[in-house]
This record gives structure tokens, sequence and C-alpha cells, in this order.
């Protein structure tokens, strides 16, 4: 029996690990009540298997495979059964009412050219009718919670888990594993190109840097269609014979403190989080709130996604010490889109055989250790590109991948301190953890019609932090109470489409965003003008509990205020 870091593809190592791990625990589901759904990697192995055979009768190997599932062991044993049977993963949300989402899921099916999809029973009518929205029709969709684990062809040894195909498909480290669309606005989308080889390298980096092994317990609210939760709390686990605890997304983002509850209910060993989860912890989480927490077992708490901030790390630890947080456990890492889930972890050194560079991204040259400009990567667990379009790898700097990320090195470490401007295509917000596009926020609030007119959306810090909404308002002469409703809606509406806490809404005159004619002011100079106090809004309301920045007049508002002009 090989070892699973001695295969050749992810499937065989999932294989592997799925004999040799049979009767122990894969996955520990939550579900409603606090309680756990408990799938075993034989039991996992055999539905993913059911999964490959279908896919193998429609011609699967080398396809694209639209999945598209609530998060959960379907969701699991689909893109497991896609690594098997040799097929391209491309993960998307399962349809919800959210028209941005159904936006992206168009796009997508589109971008990716998809050849089948992969659902269940509640969705399987929806996603096939927004499939031929796009011109995909004829496309078969499979229902995994159809499929029964013994319909696969597969002998079984002694132990309950399947033995290997005896007829195999041919899988190299060159091929394509996964479409990852991380990154880009709903409307154009782009698929990072993730292979076998990129991430049988990120699985010993990932082991390495976050101290996982064979016992641990990995879960985390990252939503398992995004790379950094499907790779590193879904994959890792299940490479390394450990479990994955996959959390719900929504009910963490909208309450710190339940996440933290959470890792206590279900024994969660290793986690992820942005930096403002920890901050909003730290700041929120009051003492009765906490009394009876015991996060004794958490042995690593990693923060990435975002920028770091070492206060953030300080007041997480003095606030949770009491519930046995033990000291070092948050850990700062950089985390971006188009790799493996982690590039480096401080103190920990960086992905073996990676190569990271800041260069000044006006001229491409390096930037010396302490001073910003753009990450740049390459190595065995970087993607190389993106799905149908040039290579985005710069060849003029060797094959070097842009991240889009602002940082600076020190010692040899990567810190991320933001996102390049506007105008970069890699253009994003890094809100709560995941890339949200100011584009897809600005078009959806104006969908929503009187009062709301233009809105401009940006991050207090450089592309990442608190999101900020100015939002024009056409009725200027509303009372409190109904300033206060509108902008209570427009919290609503981000977090219902978007899945993100608005750290302040700034309710202001008409021609504050979208000046004489069809000019609106770009986001960078209406930033600058919100950090110096210039905005004078109708109507600012801030996140409970949640400060904005300490630069200008803006960092001494109340909760809620009204004005009487703007800027």
């Amino acid at each position: 029996m090989h070892h699973p870091t001695n295969r050749a593809n992810m499937a065989e190592a999932l294989m592997d690990r799925a004999m040799l791990c049979a009767a122990d625990e894969a996955l520990a589901h939550p579900v409603e009540g606090g309680g756990e759904q408990r799938i075993t990697y034989a039991a996992l192995d055999a539905r993913a298997r059911a999964v490959a055979a279908r896919l193998r009768d429609h011609d699967a190997p080398g396809r694209r495979v639209l999945i598209a599932l609530d998060p959960g062991p379907h969701a699991a044993a689909a893109l497991l059964g896609c690594l098997y049977a040799g097929a391209v993963a491309v993960p998307v949300p399962a349809p919800t009412a959210s028209r941005t989402e159904a936006e992206r899921f168009a796009a997508i099916a589109k971008d990716a050219a998809v050849d089948l999809a992969l659902t269940e029973t509640a969705h399987a009518t929806e996603t096939s009718r927004r499939l031929s929205l796009v011109g995909r029709t004829g496309i078969t969709c499979l229902a995994v919670d159809g499929l029964r684990p013994d319909t696969a062809t597969h002998d079984h040894d002694t132990t309950g888990a399947t033995a290997p195909d005896p007829t195999p498909v041919r899988i190299t480290p060159d091929s394509l594993a996964l479409l990852a669309y991380d990154t880009g606005p709903a409307t154009a989308p782009r698929g990072a190109l993730i292979t076998h080889g990129n991430l049988l390298a990120a699985m010993p980096a990932l082991r390495r840097a976050l101290g996982t092994g064979p016992r641990s317990r990995i879960g985390g609210w990252l939503s398992s269609h995004h790379t950094s939760g499907l790779i590193g709390q879904l994959l890792h686990p299940l490479w390394l014979g450990a479990t994955a605890v996959p959390l719900p997304v929504q009910p963490h983002l909208a309450d710190p403190v339940a996440w933290l509850w959470a890792l206590a209910r279900h024994r969660i060993t290793e986690t992820v989080a942005p930096d403002t989860c920890y901050a909003r912890c730290a700041a929120e989480a009051t003492d009765e709130q906490l009394a009876g927490l015991d996060l004794s077992r958490l042995r690593t708490a990693l923060n990435a996604a975002e920028p770091v901030s070492a206060a953030t790390a300080e007041a997480f630890q003095r606030r949770c010490a009491a519930a046995g947080l033990h000291p070092g456990t948050l850990v700062a890492g950089y985390a971006p889109a188009q790799a493996a889930p982690l590039l480096t972890a401080e103190g920990r050194g960086p992905v073996p055989g990676l190569d990271l560079r800041v260069v000044d991204p006006s001229n491409r040259a390096p930037q010396p250790d302490g001073v910003v400009g753009e990450i740049w990567v390459r190595g065995p667990a970087v993607g190389t590109g993106h799905w149908g379009h040039p290579r985005d790898t710069d060849t003029a700097m060797g094959g070097f991948l842009r991240t889009g990320d602002l940082g600076l090195a020190r010692d040899g470490e990567i810190r991320m301190t933001g996102r390049t401007q506007e105008g970069h295509p890699a253009d994003s917000l890094m809100v709560d953890g995941r890339a949200l596009h100011p584009q897809d926020v600005e078009r959806e609030l104006l969908r929503c019609g009187r009062p709301l007119g233009s809105a401009r959306v940006f991050c207090a810090g450089p592309g990442a932090g608190p999101l900020v909404v100015v939002q024009e308002v056409r009725t200027a002469g509303g009372s409190h109470a109904v300033l206060s409703r509108l902008a209570r809606r427009i919290r609503e509406r981000v977090a219902e489409e978007f899945g993100a806490a608005t750290g302040a809404v700034l309710l202001v005159r008409p021609g504050t965003v979208r000046r004489a004619g069809s000019h609106k002011v770009p986001r960078a100079t209406l930033r600058e003008l919100y950090l110096r106090g210039e905005v004078r809004p109708l109507y600012r309301d801030l996140a409970p509990r949640r400060r904005e920045p300490a630069a200008g007049p803006a960092a001494l508002a109340t909760s809620t205020e009204s004005a009487g002009g703007v800027a």
C-alpha cells in the first residue's frame, strides 16, 4: 500500500486514504439543533465512487462538471467523484433567490462551457433552467442524492472500503482538477486553473503550516465553493485521514461569537478566518456570552485572507484567554485565491518550493524588504492562469502569477496589506475573508428602486476591511426614522445577496456619487474624502461596536447620526 503522499494525483491519494481509514470519521456535518451527521471514510468513498461511475457513463474524463449543491456529504461526494473520474470540478453555490448569485452561476456555466452538472433533487429543476438560459441545453443534470452507493461497480475489501478502480483513468499531475471561480465580478468571473499537482503540493504545505495530523478536526465557515474552504477545510482533512467539519457560513458571519461556540461544540482543532472575524469577536463578545466556553482544544486559528493586524491578535488572545485559548494559537498567514489556500504562515515559513516576490506594479521592479508592492508568486502549489483567457502569468518575470494583493516582505515572510487600486484586472475588495466586487454591490443597490439612487462601495482599509456604502437618496428631507429604515434595508440587502456585513452606511444627497451627466466619482476619490471626514452625510449608520478609521473626524462619529448637508 502506497502512502497517499506518494501518489501521482489527488484522486489516488484520496482513494488510498479511504482504504487506510475506512472506519474512521471523514465528515462531521453540523445539523440543526447542534448535532452532527457523521460519515465514515468508507461511506464517503462509496458515495464518491457511485458519482464517478455515473460520470464515466457520460464520458466525463477531462470534461467540465458543474457542482451546484448545498454544503454537506452530497457536495463532498460530488467533488471526490469528479476527481475520481478524471473530470474537472466547477463548484458553484446551489441555486438561491440571490440575483447576483444567479448572474454569477450563468456566467460561470457559460465561461467554463460545462458539459455536465451535479446537483441534488431539490435544485435539479432550477439548475437545468439556468443552464438552458445560457445556451447549455441538453446538459445532463445528475441528482447526487438519488445515486445509491451500491450502484458503483467496484469490489470491497473486508474493512468496507472500496478497492481501487480496476481501470483507472489516466490522471497526471498536470491534469486539471478544479476551475475555481473565486475572482472577477458576477458578470465576468475568472476561473483559476488548479491541477492535481497543485493540490498534491498544497497538502504537505498545509500540514506544516497548520500543524495538522490524523487526529485533527478541521473546520470553519469558509464557503465550500471557494478555494480556501474547498481545499483547506475539505480536501486537506480527507488527505490527512482527519475529520472535516464544515460550518454553515451565514450564521457565523452575522454572529462571530456563535462561531466560537461552534468551534467548541464540534471540538475543532484547526480553523481559519479573516482578521475582521477575530477583531469582531474581541470587540463584541461579552463576559456573559463567553461564560462556559471552552477553546482549549483549538490548536491553530489561522488569520488569513485579509490584511492582518497585530492588535487583533493581542485583543483576541486577551479576550478568549479565560475560555482556555492557548497562547500562540492565532497565527497570521497569506492565502491568495489563485493558489493553494495557504502560502505562508507566521513563524513557520513559506511553502517549500514557493517563490514570492513583492514588485512595483508600474515597472515590475522587485521591492526591498519593508516596501509595499504587488505580490507575485510561482511554485508547485500555484495555479498557472485562468480558464479561457491568455495565461496571466508574467513571462517577463519568469512565469510569476499576479495576485492583485498588496503586501511587503520581511524576514522571508509576506504580509498582505491590501488590494491594488481599481482598474487592475484583479479589482476586488476583501470583506469578511472573501472577494467582493464593488460593481456587483453597486448594481444590486441600484435595483432597489426609489428612493435609492447611485452608490459607491469601498473598504475602510486599502482594498480590505469593513465595507463602506455611500448611497445617494432621493428623500433628502426624510425624517430620521425614514433614513434609518433605508440604511437598514441596505445592510439587509448586502447581507442577503453577498453574505457580507457592512461596516458603515452613509446616506447622501444626489450629486455626491454621480455628478452632472453620467460621471460617477471614482471609488478611490470618494474613499479619500471619507477617510478625511469630508463626506457629510444626511445620515450615518455604523455597525454596532465597530469603529471607523482613526483618520479624520469620521472616527468620532456615533453609531447613528443625521447631518445637514454633504461635501
